[in-house]
């Protein structure tokens, strides 16, 4: 008993609805609180629209919608065709528009939530790559004063084999050897290399942003104004044209038929003919089904390529940053061994009939070690950031119902009709009295 109550208030909200003129005061109420409850959700939902998804500012959605929610109520309450071109928009939702704003959607959310991402692992990765530089070229430039000081004793060494044989006495027996003392300035140039690629790769991030927003903002826009015009074309073609969409078997065109006692014509003509209510699919339209299906597989195979490069990015940043905390020291070794001669020639020898023999100065054997380091707990590097896989699962829904949307655009454009003829019944009438007598010269 609940559920023939409940369609028939149903049906009876409906006929006040679609009246042109609603017939008494009851009515008259009854279309009016219709308008306002609409009106309030649309509104609600257009703000939510405005302020989270298309990022305009609290004070300006708000008046944006409230603006628009008081044009709505006026045009739903005071003109008819208004309210069938507002009823045909859900429907509409359902065709090529409605999968526009989806798609758009969806782009919107894969820029906004999977690029900052991917930069910012892209940072992480430069930081680690930058700490590793700053690290190594500061334990190189260290080594350099090993090489000086093992000079340095190397040439003392010599000096003191020179000062034995008191023979030749050079100036300075240390080795000359050059050392960029400048070491901070070699900071300096990496620290500035660093900020700058960082400026750039911010300035690259919010350039994405701003373009993506942009542009999100431009396709809302026109998909919104698209979705109005196609449900206007579709009832000024209604309206004008008899022949426009005109080859279902409804429910006038039966009476008709059953009227003037030409129901078999209905049934020979069945091939050419859909019924409304059926799930009958013409050859075109599973074709077209299948070539939008495969468009957006296109589309789908691109997001899906943008939030591998995500994981890809996240795995690289987390693998660098671990690795670098891994690094372990590198130790250096340099060993001096010198050992000092002193002979006398051949032909002295030979003339004082001398054993030939050689005999040994001072040695010097030194090691010297020294480790270059590659990382260090001082670096500043920023942890990876992770996929939100609330945003795969979010883009999946959003594309199961695209795929959704594709095979329902046929009931969708039904469900047009269906509305417009409740609109204008007598206008139906015309129609179905149109077909009739098409069907009548056929046969």
């Amino acid at each position: 008993l609940l559920f023939p109550k409940v369609r028939r208030t149903a049906e009876d909200l409906w006929s006040v609805y679609s009246k042109p003129v609603p017939a008494n005061g009851r009515e008259l109420w009854t279309l009016f609180l219709q308008c306002s409850c609409v009106t309030v959700v649309i509104g609600g939902l257009f703000y939510n629209w405005m302020f989270a998804s298309l990022e305009y500012s609290w004070h300006l959605s708000a008046a944006m919608a409230i603006s628009f929610s008081l044009l709505l109520l006026l045009s739903l309450f005071l003109v008819h065709p208004a309210r069938c071109v507002f009823s045909m928009i859900m429907p509409t939702l359902g065709t090529k528009q409605g999968r526009k704003l989806l798609l758009s959607t969806c782009i919107m959310i894969v820029v906004v939530n999977v690029t900052p991402n991917i930069i910012s692992n892209i940072k992480t990765i430069l930081q680690v790559i930058k700490c590793i530089c700053k690290n190594s070229s500061e334990s190189l430039l260290n080594s350099t004063a090993l090489l000086e000081t093992a000079s340095w004793e190397f040439g003392d060494a010599i000096q003191e084999n020179v000062h034995s044989i008191n023979i030749y006495r050079p100036m300075n027996g240390h080795f000359q050897f050059s050392l960029l003392k400048n070491s901070s300035f070699i900071y300096q140039q990496m620290h500035l290399a660093g900020e700058k690629i960082g400026r750039d790769f911010l300035a690259v991030e919010v350039l994405v942003k701003d373009t993506v927003r942009v542009g999100n903002k431009l396709v809302a826009g026109f998909s919104m104004l698209y979705l109005c015009s196609e449900s206007t074309w579709y009832l000024k073609n209604y309206l004008t044209n008899l022949r426009f969409d005109n080859f279902y078997i409804t429910k006038k065109l039966e009476h008709l038929a059953v009227d003037r006692k030409a129901a078999h014509l209905l049934v020979g003509s069945s091939k050419n003919l859909i019924r409304p209510t059926g799930l009958k699919l013409s050859r075109e339209e599973v074709m077209l089904c299948l070539v939008q299906a495969m468009l957006l597989t296109v589309a789908l195979m691109l997001m899906l390529v943008v939030m591998a490069m995500d994981h890809f990015a996240f795995s690289v940043a987390d693998t660098a940053v671990k690795k670098a905390a891994q690094f372990s020291t590198v130790p250096v070794a340099l060993s001096i061994k010198y050992n000092a001669k002193i002979g006398i020639l051949p032909f002295l020898l030979k003339l004082l009939r001398l054993p030939h023999e050689e005999l040994p100065l001072q040695n010097f054997e030194r090691s010297y070690h020294h480790y270059l380091i590659f990382s260090s707990a001082h670096c500043r590097i920023s942890p990876p950031t992770p996929p939100n896989p609330s945003v795969l699962l979010v883009v999946g829904l959003l594309f199961c119902i695209l795929y959704a949307i594709i095979f329902l655009e046929t009931y969708a454009h039904r469900l047009c009709r269906k509305i417009a003829g409740s609109f204008f019944e007598s206008w139906e009438e015309k129609r179905a009295l149109y077909l009739y007598k098409k069907l009548s010269r056929k046969h």
